[in-house]
């Protein structure tokens, strides 16, 4: 039971965010929402940010699993400071992300010298596309593991480990299993942040057509060339998160379901 009371500024919280959503669908063309939404520049842009997210998330799961094992399942001196420094691109404007990777990875960057006599260009490529993603995508991941971790406990590998089992084997046969539901709500949750990140983007690796125009920024190039077509391809962006969302959601549902 909760008190009546907490129903109105939920109420009003669930009003917050769906009324916006209903203002948008409200000014759709639909007699013109295929073609809007199936142009050529659109298609383009819609698969890069697809191609791009879903390789920011496995460079995500790449990266995420091992912190994510080092924070829940260690214990070191300063653990609280590299804590929050993984977990500050949650609370970090993507801009001032993308200045950061952009003066670590551009040619006069921290490393863009020694990048740059090896021939390799970062900044302002479909790399620097998936490596503002990842930066701003990791936390999510983390977090979600993390939390798993240590609400799983260490009871199940301490016996694994009891029986003669490596450290490696009680990796793979017991903690990945045993934590797939949140690992899995994690990379959703990745790859769905990735999918609508711009603020880095635009900053780290420009808006060139068919390279770094992702979805995000193709819509707003958009809001004034053709605000009909912005609308459209945001009606898009919407109900992909949206699904993407659900699906996250469904490993946590599934685990409180079990006996």
């Amino acid at each position: 039971m909760i008190p009546r009371w907490v129903y109105l500024p939920a109420a009003l919280g669930a009003g917050l965010v769906i009324l916006p959503l209903a203002g948008l669908a409200s000014r759709v063309a639909w007699g013109d929402f295929l073609g809007l939404v199936t142009s050529d520049s659109a298609l383009t842009a819609l698969s890069l940010s697809l191609r791009t997210s879903l390789t920011s998330t496995l460079l995500c799961v790449l990266l995420g699993v091992p912190m994510a094992l080092v924070l829940a399942r260690t214990e070191f001196p300063g653990q609280g400071v590299v804590r929050s420094l993984v977990l500050l691109p949650l609370v970090l404007p993507p801009v001032v992300g993308g200045i950061a990777l952009l003066y670590t990875f551009g040619r006069r960057g921290l490393l863009g010298t020694e990048l740059d006599l090896l021939g390799v260009q970062v900044a302002f490529s479909t790399t620097a596309v998936v490596l503002a993603q990842t930066f701003v995508s990791l936390p999510f991941l983390v977090v979600s593991l993390e939390g798993a971790l240590r609400s799983a406990g260490r009871r199940y590998e301490v016996v694994a480990a009891s029986l003669g089992a490596a450290p490696t084997t009680v990796l793979r046969r017991v903690t990945i299993p045993m934590v797939l539901p949140g690992l899995v709500s994690g990379a959703v949750l990745a790859f769905a942040r990735s999918l609508g990140e711009f603020g880095a983007t635009i900053t780290f690796a420009g808006s060139l057509e068919g390279t770094t125009r992702t979805l995000p920024l193709y819509i707003y190039n958009l809001r004034v060339t053709d605000p009909d077509a912005a609308v459209a391809m945001s009606l898009v962006l919407v109900v992909v998160a949206v699904g993407v969302i659900g699906l996250a959601s469904q490993g946590p549902r599934e685990r409180r379901s079990m006996p």
